[in-house]
C-alpha cells in the first residue's frame, strides 16, 4: 500500500468521524428548533461566538462517547518496524492499513491516542469542576449570606489555599511521597461529602412544609450519594459501580481543591450583593428559612455569572490536566491524554513533530471552545 497524501488522510479522518457528524447535526437542529423553550442554553444560539465554542466543545464530548468507534487501532497496541511513522504511513497485514497521523515513538497510533486522549480528559475536568463548584457553593452561600466570624474563618482558609502557586500546588499534591501519607483520600473524604451535604440541604429547604417528598428526595440523595462516596473515596462499593484508581483519584481530589477557594471567592462576593435585594428582604419577611433564601432566592438569581465560570474553568482544568501529564505525574505513563502524549512527543519535535502537535492541536481546540462558550454565555446573560 503506497503512503496516503494529505488530502486523503483528512477525508480518512472526516469519515472515522461519522457518529460525531451525525450527533452534531441532530443536537444543533433539535436545539436551534426549540431553543425558545430552553432558557439560557436557547439563547446561546443567538450567539455566532457562543455556536461556535459550543460546536467546538460537543465535537470533543461525541468524539469522547463515540472513541471505540472512530479509532482506528487500540492505542496502546505497538507496530514493529513503524517508530516515529509519519503521517499517511501504510501498516502491513492490519485491519485498518494505515497510521492517518503517523505513529509515536513507541510505534503507536498518533490518531487513535488523540481520539481516546478525549476520553482521559473529558472523563475528569468536567465532573471534577461539578465537585469544586458543591464545594464553593455549599461554603461560599453561607458566607456571603451570614458574614462575621463564619465569614472571616472561610476566607482565611481559601486565601491561604490561593496563595500557593496553583502548578507547585498540583505538584505537591500527586507526587508519590505525598500519596503515600494518605493525605489525598483523607481530602477525598472531606471534599467528596459536599455534594450529598448540598443535596440534602437543598431538598429540606426546598420541601420543608412536604414531609413526603422531602423525605423522599433527601433519602434518594443519602442513599445513592453516600453509595458514590464510599466508592470513590474509599474503594469500598460492594457493586464496583462506584470506583476510582489511585492515581485517577489524587487527580481529581487535586483538582477539586485546587478549584474551590476560586469557586467560594466568587459566590461569596454575589451573595453580599444578592441579599441585599428586594427579593430576598420579601422572602425574609414571609418568615422563609434561611437556607431556602440561599438556595432558592440568591442562588439562581447568581447562576449567569456561576455558569459562564463553570464553562471557564472546566477550560482552566483542562490546562492543568495537560500540565500534570506533560510531567508525568498522577497518570499511568502508557496513558492517552494529551498531555502525556505531549511530553512523549516533544523529545523528537524537530525532526517528528506530528506525535507533539496533534496533541496540542486537540488540547487547544478544546479549551478555545470553552472560553468560546464562556463568552457566548456571558453575552446572552447579561441580555436578561
Amino acid at each position: 500500500m503506497d503512503t496516503l497524501g494529505w488530502g486523503s488522510i483528512l477525508s480518512m479522518m472526516a469519515a472515522r468521524f461519522w457518529p460525531v457528524w451525525i450527533a452534531l447535526v441532530v443536537t444543533f437542529a433539535l436545539s436551534i428548533a426549540f431553543k425558545r423553550r430552553l432558557g439560557l442554553y436557547g439563547k446561546l444560539f443567538d450567539s455566532p461566538i457562543g455556536m461556535v465554542g459550543f460546536a467546538l466543545v460537543m465535537f470533543w464530548t461525541f468524539t469522547a462517547i463515540f472513541a471505540d468507534q472512530i479509532i482506528t487501532y487500540d492505542p496502546l497496541t505497538q507496530f514493529r518496524g513503524l517508530k516515529n511513522a509519519l503521517p499517511g504511513t501504510a501498516v502491513p497485514d492490519s485491519d485498518y492499513g494505515w497510521f492517518l497521523l503517523g505513529g509515536d515513538n513507541l510505534a503507536r497510533d498518533v490518531f487513535s491516542r488523540m481520539v481516546m486522549g478525549a476520553r482521559e480528559v473529558l472523563k475528569i475536568a468536567p465532573a471534577a469542576t461539578v465537585f469544586a463548584f458543591m464545594v464553593g457553593i455549599t461554603l461560599g452561600l453561607p458566607a456571603g449570606y451570614f458574614g462575621g466570624r463564619l465569614d472571616t474563618l472561610l476566607s482565611f482558609l481559601s486565601n491561604l489555599v490561593l496563595a500557593f502557586p496553583v502548578i507547585l500546588l498540583f505538584y505537591l499534591l500527586v507526587t508519590p511521597e505525598m500519596v503515600q501519607t494518605g493525605i489525598p483520600m483523607y481530602m477525598a473524604a472531606v471534599l467528596f461529602l459536599f455534594p450529598v451535604i448540598f443535596l440534602c440541604t437543598l431538598w429540606n429547604s426546598r420541601y420543608f412544609t412536604s414531609p413526603g417528598k422531602r423525605n423522599l428526595y433527601v433519602g434518594l440523595s443519602l442513599a445513592i450519594g453516600l453509595w458514590a462516596y464510599s466508592g470513590l473515596a474509599f474503594n469500598a462499593d460492594p457493586t464496583g459501580l462506584w470506583s476510582m484508581d489511585p492515581n485517577l483519584l489524587n487527580v481529581f481530589v487535586s483538582v477539586v481543591f485546587v478549584n474551590s477557594p476560586t469557586v467560594f471567592r466568587i459566590v461569596r462576593g454575589l451573595t453580599m450583593d444578592l441579599k441585599a435585594r428586594d427579593y430576598v428582604s420579601a422572602a425574609q419577611t414571609r418568615g422563609e428559612k434561611s437556607s431556602y433564601i440561599m438556595l432558592w432566592e440568591i442562588l439562581p438569581n447568581a447562576r449567569g455569572p456561576l455558569i459562564v465560570d463553570f464553562c471557564l474553568r472546566i477550560g482552566y482544568t483542562t490546562i492543568l490536566l495537560g500540565t500534570l501529564g506533560f510531567f508525568g505525574l498522577g497518570v499511568t505513563p502508557e496513558s492517552p491524554d494529551w498531555g502525556s502524549t505531549i511530553n512523549a512527543g516533544r523529545r523528537l519535535l524537530s525532526v517528528y513533530p506530528h506525535a507533539a502537535v496533534v496533541p496540542a492541536l486537540a488540547l487547544m481546540s478544546l479549551v478555545l471552545g470553552l472560553n468560546l462558550l464562556a463568552d457566548g454565555l456571558r453575552e446572552e446573560s447579561l441580555k436578561d
